[in-house]
């Protein structure tokens, strides 16, 4: 089973040892791949592991955590962004809307409400995964359609693309006409030239 990846970036170690602490990470379906105290000890933590929801602080002595993600847009296009804020941080959050960040959580925070944001990102996750094995097996379902029955052997690298493609086990039902049924029959063979 997938587990979806989660990152941590907050400056006060108080804060930080919270959110950590507070859930069971791995019994809840997720791996804590990681944390830093910045942005700038954080940037290439986050692109080794690529995690799938990276948690950061809004505000930090280094600079934001929106600047971060920002440089993080272009690099991990999939990642889920939640930001962390004080209530006297309107114009971040303004910001933060307009780089397309995930979910907003306002400080102090609490295992419910990381929980209910991490419960979120998880169902867009399956919903965007169950989007993709749908198109991905009906490519599949094509291409088999083409290579098998339109003997279109163009199609084989096309099949071979989705099957390497594909993260979860496709099955491919291919009904064949009831044309190629009357052929075999009339030529007295079995599939495979077995009488």
């Amino acid at each position: 089973m997938y587990m979806i990846k989660v990152f941590l970036v907050e400056d006060e170690v108080v804060i930080r040892d919270a959110i950590k602490n507070s859930i069971d990470w791995e019994q809840e379906g997720y791996e804590f791949v990681g944390e830093a105290s910045d942005g700038e000890l954080a940037l290439p933590m986050i692109l080794k592991e690529k995690p799938d929801i990276l948690i950061t602080d809004i505000r930090m002595p280094d600079g934001t955590g929106l600047e971060m993600i920002e440089q993080l847009l272009d690099k991990l296009p999939d990642t889920k962004y939640v930001v962390l804020s004080g209530y006297g941080e309107f114009e971040y959050a303004q910001e933060a809307l307009r780089l397309g960040v995930s979910d907003y959580i306002l400080k102090p925070v609490n295992s419910r409400e990381i929980y209910s944001v991490l419960e979120k990102m998880t169902a867009l996750f399956q919903e965007k995964r169950q989007s993709l094995s749908r198109k991905n097996a009906e490519r599949i379902r094509d291409a088999l359609y083409q290579f098998f029955y339109r003997n279109n052997r163009g199609e084989e690298g096309v099949l071979r693309q989705s099957l390497k493609e594909s993260c979860f086990f496709t099955v491919v039902l291919l009904q064949l006409p009831a044309i190629c049924g009357s052929e075999i029959r009339q030529q007295g063979k079995a599939p495979g030239g077995l009488d």
